[in-house]
């Protein structure tokens, strides 16, 4: 009978029974499971002098996997418990609410009640009694008509592998082993002590793609996770339906089991180019795909031949596999849900024509910057058009991303290709994931398609529909409950429940202000047609110019006016309250106001002029311009490419700067390096932010400062043609800036080594305060009279032990030198522990960013505001005396300012009123950068369809005295 490898079969066929029955009653199952298998004529029958392995079940049985679809058994809806169920978790009824249950492309909403037990939706809608009467353990919640929706779904996160605070140690989200590299896995990275894992569920976030870095071509395996803990504390305990490949028991898979979708990261154009240029990239693309392409169509012969029979063909021969390639060779069979990191139309037409040439499908394009002008290019990917992850406003911050557009997810939409909107946290992060959703409604997308951005639709281009991002019968028990409809502005979670376990502490006030019912209802947002179609027009740079008018404007149906008095604190100048008033009127001659009132008291100068404009606000608002601080605004033009910048500083701590110079640190002023009509800057002053103050301080997400003393700054106009414009430079030299901290974990300072320690860095400053150094030299100068107090000494600090030093500092400058300094603490993410002694210290405050964020070792003790904290840093700052500011670290966040205010107002629990609002981004900022404009020369914004801080606004003009003029931008 042969060796052990099969039974030598003759040209009659062998029966079963008789002579060797016992042999042969393993072999029959065998030919019985084959023809069952393989749909062929009985083998026996076959070629002659034929080896039946003895493994050929297994052969046929993992041939026949081959050709099975991923996703779910067709029985998953069936399911009663969830897989992640924990048990003594209790069943929750939320009653009376509005269900936003992501069906019918996010159209549905139902009025009703959810049922969750067992980790899983068991009802939506209407709730039989019948089916939780019989249970023991029954939490009822009344939501009193609020909105309830999926867990929000982020798409692009580095969730763990980039864990908060950051560190060298745990910086594990590229590879630096080369371009491809398909056989590592973000799994083996992923961290579980991540602050942001609580941080993203207070945001309504219960599930995120843990993707690996872009800096390879295929920079490995990726996963699905919940951010939910679980009692195991494992990573591979978090992961959303794990790949059968994944072994987490040592557990024999069924083969008959569809296989789970795997998920994988790929990345094009500037972030590889350390691996050679673009050529050189997609022909790595095209070199690995053909190896997994070689691998594919050698399994697909050998099966072939198997199921035909033809056992003697392969005799003696493994199944054709390649660890090395096997999850290239599963996205050539379409199990394989991609993540492709791609931004430039010719990025695109690259991968399109790789995913035709090796025909794999595309699930998603990410960030994606140049996807909206070239839709066509899109729909030709292989398989489908897939979907486009992009960022609601973050973009110019490298070359790539110079054509982002606010209008980009109303563009897709409008070309039918799905939209998703992400984070890339830690870029933003993942906590705010739903105001990507909302700033993408505000400029257009429709209401169902900008909560789907966040929830189905993420959750059915990566594969986890059966799952996540819906309310339906069977999918995962991840809830949030909302104060608010999810679109408007500082919505924020009540309850968030995953796999039905309740999340958050319910000792917070959430919601306080939003009793009003037009908070239930979807906000309504500006018309920007216009806009879109010009920036559509003009491949993605449309002009950024408005239309100047010289002479006498008029404003009809004003609601709101504000003003400065004449200490500069913005008062209400006038306000229609009710419905049925009338609206009011507001005549502005060469920029300023000359009259604002009802129509019958500007009657007469209405009258005895003829306007040259009337503009309708349609129950708008007339506003001081707002400010900004903190990012280069003005200074660079792409934040990623060094030559729009102003280039490297010299940083006295790591060499000695130049003998020309003829100063030890080096001291430069901003307003040197100042540039007009950036985008950003006129982007921002068309958002209603008419003066910015920028220093050459520059400070990334991966990178620390650039230098210990970066200089002085300047304050300018952000709408201003060029620096010898009237008005355009409002302080060539508004304050003296130095950086205080720990090394940065990763960059280091200037991206080089560690940077100088916390000691050297305040025995400099204790130094150069106490004329360390000639009044003859910029240093000496400029230092001198930051200890005198006749220019604010702005430091960049956020941990509050270094804060108590620097105000030991202050004192002990003060007191040798008999002058009385103005301090004040940039970033100061730790504030909020000092907020007494800051106080009283005289010190002010200007928070980078005005939402907390632990970046680093020195920002970890946040004060994260609710639904985690009653309190936020800007309340508790302001209640103990503090004057306060906020600012932006990045140039494109200058344009978000009044969002910026907005929702440091709703986070306060009703402690922070309209008006300190408006002086957290104009008349505290004045104050602590001493920053004087003349009454008559401040600059006002016309907002149309409401007021400044309403969604349902958009400055329509800009009101300029100083450079006598109006100049209209929408």
């Amino acid at each position: 009978m042969g060796d052990n490898k099969g039974l030598w079969l003759g040209t009659k066929p062998a029966k079963c029974g008789g002579i060797g029955r016992f042999l042969l009653v393993g072999l029959c199952a065998i030919f019985a499971a084959t023809t069952v298998l393989t749909g062929n004529v009985y083998l026996a029958t076959q070629a002659p002098h034929q080896r039946i392995p003895i493994n050929a079940q297994e052969i046929l049985g993992k041939c026949a996997a081959l050709r099975q679809p991923a996703g779910p058994p067709a029985d998953f809806g069936d399911r009663e418990v969830s897989d992640r169920f924990e048990p003594g978790t209790n069943t929750t009824l939320i009653r009376n609410a509005r269900l936003w249950t992501g069906v019918n492309n996010g159209t549905e909403v139902i009025h009703g009640d959810l049922l969750l037990d067992k980790g899983l939706v068991k009802a939506v809608g209407k709730v039989p009694r019948s089916l939780y009467a019989f249970l023991e353990n029954v939490t009822v919640i009344d939501a009193k008509g609020a909105w309830v929706t999926p867990g929000l779904v982020d798409l692009h996160s580095h969730v763990g592998l980039l864990p908060l605070p950051s560190m060298r140690a745990t910086f594990d989200v590229n590879s630096p082993n080369g371009p491809i590299l398909p056989w590592l896995r973000s799994i083996d990275g992923f961290n579980t002590h991540d602050e942001a894992f609580r941080l993203g569920i207070a945001g309504g976030v219960t599930s995120v793609q843990a993707l690996p870095g872009s800096g390879n071509a295929i920079g490995g395996q990726a996963f699905m996770m919940k951010l939910r803990k679980t009692r195991e504390r494992s990573p591979s305990s978090m992961i959303i339906d794990p790949p059968h490949t994944l072994s987490t028991s040592g557990a024999q898979v069924d083969p008959s089991l569809p296989p789970r979708w795997r998920h994988m990261k790929q990345a094009c154009g500037e972030n590889i180019k350390w691996y050679g240029t673009r050529m050189d990239s997609i022909w790595a693309f095209r070199q690995a795909y053909n190896e997994a392409r070689k691998v594919k169509d050698a399994q697909d012969e050998f099966c072939s031949k198997a199921e035909q029979g033809a056992w003697g063909s392969i005799e003696g021969k493994d199944f054709p596999d390649d660890y090395k390639w096997e999850m290239l060779v599963d996205v050539l069979r379409g199990r394989v849900k991609i993540s492709h990191h791609c931004y430039e139309a010719v990025d695109f037409d690259d991968i399109v024509r790789l995913t035709n040439e090796f025909q794999f499908p595309i699930a998603v394009f990410h960030h994606a910057s140049e996807a909206y002008l070239v839709p066509d290019v899109l729909k030709r990917s292989w398989g489908g058009t897939p979907a486009i992850a992009i960022f609601a406003t973050n973009h110019r911050y490298k070359r790539e991303s110079y054509r982002g557009s606010e209008f980009a997810p109303r563009i897709l939409a409008d070309n039918d290709i799905r939209v998703v909107m992400k984070t890339d946290h830690p870029v933003i992060n993942t906590r705010y994931l739903l105001n990507e959703a909302q700033q993408a409604h505000y400029y257009g997308l429709p209401p169902h398609l900008a909560l789907a951005s966040v929830t189905s639709t993420a959750a059915t281009a990566v594969g986890m529909a059966h799952r996540i991002g819906f309310l339906r019968v069977g999918a995962d028990a991840d809830v949030v409950l909302w104060d608010s409809h999810p679109l408007h502005l500082g919505a924020t979670p009540v309850q968030v429940w995953i796999d039905g376990i309740k999340q958050l502490p319910e000792d917070v006030q959430v919601g306080t202000g939003k009793d009003d019912v037009a908070w239930k209802e979807v906000p309504r947002v500006p018309d920007w047609s216009k806009e879109r179609n010009a920036t559509w027009n003009w491949d993605g740079l449309p002009p950024l110019k408005g239309r100047n008018e010289l002479g006498l404007v008029v404003f009809t149906n004003v609601r709101t006016v504000w003003t400065k008095d004449n200490e500069g604190e913005i008062k209400e100048m006038f306000a229609i309250t009710g419905e049925k008033e009338e609206l009011g009127t507001v005549i502005v001659q060469s920029g300023k106001i000359v009259c604002a009132g009802s129509v019958l008291s500007c009657s007469e100068n209405f009258n005895s002029f003829d306007p040259h404009e009337v503009l309708d606000l349609r129950g708008g608002s007339i506003v001081p311009g707002l400010m900004s601080y903190g990012s280069p605004l003005g200074i660079e033009e792409i934040a990623g490419e060094p030559s729009t910048g102003n280039g490297a500083l010299y940083d006295p701590f790591t060499g000695n700067t130049p003998k020309i110079l003829g100063d030890t640190a080096g001291v430069t002023r901003a307003v040197d390096a100042l540039q007009f009509r950036t985008r950003n800057a006129l982007l921002a002053y068309r958002s209603g932010v008419t003066v910015a103050t920028s220093s050459l301080s520059k400070t990334t997400l991966f990178v620390g400062p650039n230098s210990i003393i970066p200089g002085l700054s300047t304050t300018f106009r952000t709408g201003a043609a060029h620096a010898l414009e009237g008005g355009a430079i409002v302080k060539d030299i508004t304050a003296l800036h130095v950086n205080i901290g720990r090394p940065h974990p990763i960059g280091g300072r200037n991206g080089r080594g560690p940077g100088a320690s916390v000691s050297t860095e305040i025995a400099a400053l204790r130094r150069l305060l106490l004329e360390g150094e000639s009044k003859d030299t910029e240093t000496g100068l400029w230092f001198r009279r930051a200890a005198e107090g006749t220019i604010p000494f702005v430091i960049a600090v956020s941990s509050a032990d270094i804060m108590a030093t620097l105000l030991k500092l202050k004192v002990d400058i003060e007191e040798a030198r008999g002058t009385t300094m103005r301090m004040v603490f940039a970033h100061a993410s730790e504030a909020h522990l000092l907020a007494e002694e800051i106080a009283k210290a005289r010190v002010g405050v200007i928070l980078i960013p005005s939402r907390p964020f632990p970046d680093t070792w020195d920002d970890r003790r946040i004060l994260p505001g609710p639904p985690l904290t009653n309190d936020t840093a800007l309340v508790k700052l302001i209640e103990h005396g503090v004057t306060v500011a906020i600012g932006a670290q990045d140039a494109w966040q200058a344009g978000n300012t009044r969002w910026d205010l907005t929702w440091a107002a709703l986070e306060s629990n009703g402690r922070i009123d309209e008006q300190q609002a408006y002086a957290l981004a104009s008349t505290n900022l004045e104050k602590l950068l001493d920053v004087r404009v003349p009454r008559d020369a401040a600059d006002f914004v016309a907002y149309a369809g409401g007021g400044a801080l309403s969604m349902s606004s958009k400055v329509a003009a800009v009101l300029s005295s100083e450079r006598g003029m109006v100049e209209f931008v929408s």
